[in-house]
Order: C-alpha cells, then sequence, then structure tokens
C-alpha cells in the first residue's frame, strides 16, 4: 500500500486527534483540554496556514473529533457520504502546493481556513485516498477488550489488531498467557 507523505501525515493527524476524544464518559480524561494540549498536537502535527491557538479554536478542533471518530466507526460506503460532506463543508477546493520541506502535495483549504475546517478537509482527503485504493479494511479500532482507539494499519498482510496508544497488544497477551495458565492450573496439566 503506497500513499503520499500527505495522506499519511493526515491519517497519522487524524488518528492522533480521534484518540485525544475520551473513548466512554467514565474511562479517559480528554488529553485535548486546554491551549497547551493543542499546542502539543500541532507540534506534532504540524499545519500551515493561520492559527490562533486561542480556546475558541480549541473549541473547533475538539468539536470535529466526533465527525473524524465516525470514519472508524462505518465501511467503505458508509465512509462516502461521511467524507463528502466533510469535502462540502469545508468547501475543499483542490490545489497543488509545495513548502516548506514538502514537496508537491494536495491542500483543499486556503491557509486562513480555520484550522478545525484544515484538519477536517485534510484527513477528508486522505480518507478518499483510502477508499479509491480499496484499502479501507485498514481503518481500524483496537481489538483490546477495554480500548476504542483508532489507527490505521500499515502492515503488509493487514494483520494489526491493537492501537499503539496504550500498550493493548503486550496487555492482550498477557492476559491470554494468564488464562492459558489459569485454564492449564485447573485442569493439572
Amino acid at each position: 500500500m503506497v500513499f503520499g507523505r500527505d495522506t499519511r501525515d493526515a491519517l497519522a493527524a487524524a488518528v492522533d486527534l480521534v484518540n485525544t476524544l475520551p473513548a466512554t464518559d467514565t474511562e479517559r480524561l480528554d488529553t485535548l483540554g486546554d491551549v497547551a494540549a493543542l499546542d502539543r498536537y500541532l507540534a506534532v502535527h504540524p499545519y500551515s496556514g493561520h492559527i490562533d491557538r486561542d480556546l475558541d479554536e480549541l473549541a473547533s478542533v475538539r468539536a470535529i473529533r466526533p465527525r473524524l471518530r465516525e470514519l472508524w466507526l462505518v465501511d467503505r460506503e458508509g465512509a462516502v457520504p461521511l467524507v463528502t460532506a466533510m469535502l462540502r463543508d469545508g468547501e475543499a477546493m483542490p490545489q497543488l502546493a509545495i513548502h516548506d520541506e514538502y514537496d508537491w502535495h494536495i491542500h483543499a483549504t486556503p491557509p486562513h481556513a480555520p484550522l478545525a475546517t484544515r484538519i477536517l478537509v485534510e484527513a477528508a482527503m486522505a480518507f478518499v485516498d483510502i477508499i479509491r485504493a480499496d484499502e479501507y479494511e485498514r481503518v481500524r479500532v483496537c481489538a483490546a477488550d477495554d480500548c476504542l482507539s483508532v489507527y490505521i494499519d500499515y502492515s503488509k498482510n493487514r494483520s494489526k489488531r491493537y492501537c499503539d496508544t496504550g500498550n493493548c497488544g503486550n496487555r492482550m497477551n498477557v492476559n491470554a498467557y494468564r488464562r492459558r495458565k489459569a485454564r492449564e492450573a485447573v485442569s493439572g496439566d
């Protein structure tokens, strides 16, 4: 699976943003709780164009997380209307751009568009690539029984089952090992 750098960057930004949203009301704190947290997010996922770094912008970015999470809760066909609505709402107008260390890539919003709009549209454009490449089975929710984090499976054989946010793979392997040992102890093996 070959996606351009801009697609992979937008997907990583979407994954990280969605994973700041509490999976349930009681189990996890919102990790995008203040402007400093938004600054940390932007340090990892820089966006060109105007950024206010204020409470209004924070609220706008936080507000798009449920829309993005929906992309992980549907199949390929279900994603099409969601992505289309995101592009339409963001008034996307794809154009080639080159800046900083990035070679030619697509921007679909003007640099003065609100940050939340740029994030949403860039994520939608990345999902367009996933849909067109018929790679939607790579869009996954963690298989750990206590985790709802999302990820994109870039493995060659599409075998990744756990996210990278909570050490879920190791935790589930330890749990399985303990269950096996408990069954062996009960059966006397």
